[in-house]
């Protein structure tokens, strides 16, 4: 675990599995803020989202909207993975107030100013982080790194292209180009972390009503997962170890390699090319990318910030 809890910004677009990384965020971490992205829906409702968990959990945090598309290409959303509104499956209460401002890349820039060291988290498509990069040349003098969720040595939106990545490669590419320590939590580690019925079956044991709607959130993600793929017990619980790459590093094998997003290719736009090979001359690597995680430790961490939560909340649901 790191020795200090670490101060970050979550960069979301939440997203059944955002939701888990807010959670594991909020018992974890400094959180800093919360910003959104549109990304597996639209910037409304994945605003509208973070913010009904900013209140429900009672999070001393500020939420700001982003982006509402990728840099050059259209929007592209994942209903067909989280339902139209991001979080189908469950009945939510509405959210206490909206977002606290609409000008997330404002907030990052002043954020990480204030605040020299922290790491910013994005969990969602890159565009927030790429704008402000362009905003503020500073930032990356200003952050100790970046941990994302997204890419790997194959993919899930294409066959070459994860979809946070695919979903704005151009911001992607300047966010790998930015000469920021990154940690990357692409689908290969992601993919060992499953949301097995077992898995829910502990959520919904626990007591408090925000276990039993994150239960019943999680059997809609693990059907809709289950029923897409072939051979998968559960669904890939990708965003949260994006935060627990940071809190609790000890979790995870990972390997320090050259990587770049590929961005115009017809079958390969959005790919992160992950340079593997063992000449001399391959370029200097960038990224550390996770390999492996101890999976039941993390989900032991999660649980347990769930059940801290759910027993919190359970008078002001």
């Amino acid at each position: 675990m790191a020795a200090e809890r670490p101060s970050i910004i979550l960069d979301c677009d939440p997203g059944h599995d955002d939701v888990v990384a807010i959670i594991a965020a909020a018992a974890h971490t400094e959180l800093l803020g919360i910003t959104t992205v549109a990304g597996n829906a639209p910037l409304d409702r994945t605003t509208h989202n973070a913010c009904i968990f900013r209140d429900w959990l009672a999070l001393p945090t500020t939420v700001h909207a982003g982006a509402d598309r990728p840099l050059v290409t259209a929007p592209k959303f994942a209903a067909f993975v989280h339902g139209e509104s991001g979080l189908d499956g469950a009945d939510l209460p509405a959210p206490v107030r909206g977002p606290d401002s609409t000008d997330a890349v404002e907030f990052i820039v002043h954020t990480a100013r204030a605040h020299p060291g922290l790491t910013l988290v994005p969990i969602g498509p890159l565009t927030n982080i790429a704008l402000a990069l362009r905003a503020a040349p500073d930032l990356a003098g200003n952050v100790a790194g970046i941990s994302l969720m997204g890419g790997g040595s194959y993919g899930n939106r294409t066959p070459a292209a994860e979809f946070n990545i695919w979903a704005d490669p151009e911001a992607a590419a300047i966010v790998f180009a930015a000469g920021i320590p990154l940690t990357m939590a692409g689908l290969d580690v992601t993919h060992q972390f499953l949301l097995t019925t077992e898995r829910i079956g502990q959520v919904n044991e626990l007591p408090g009503h925000l276990a039993s709607v994150l239960a019943d959130l999680f059997g809609f993600f693990n059907s809709n997962y289950i029923a897409r793929h072939e051979g998968m017990p559960g669904a890939a619980l990708h965003d949260p170890l994006a935060v627990l790459a940071v809190t609790h590093p000890e979790l995870f094998e990972r390997t320090r390699r050259h990587v770049v997003v590929e961005t115009r290719g017809e079958h390969t736009a959005g790919m992160t090319v992950i340079d593997r090979r063992l000449v001399h001359d391959r370029d200097a690597e960038n990224c550390d990318v996770l390999e492996s995680v101890d999976a039941d430790a993390a989900w032991a961490l999660v649980l347990d910030a769930i059940a801290r939560f759910s027993a919190a909340t359970a008078t002001t649901a």
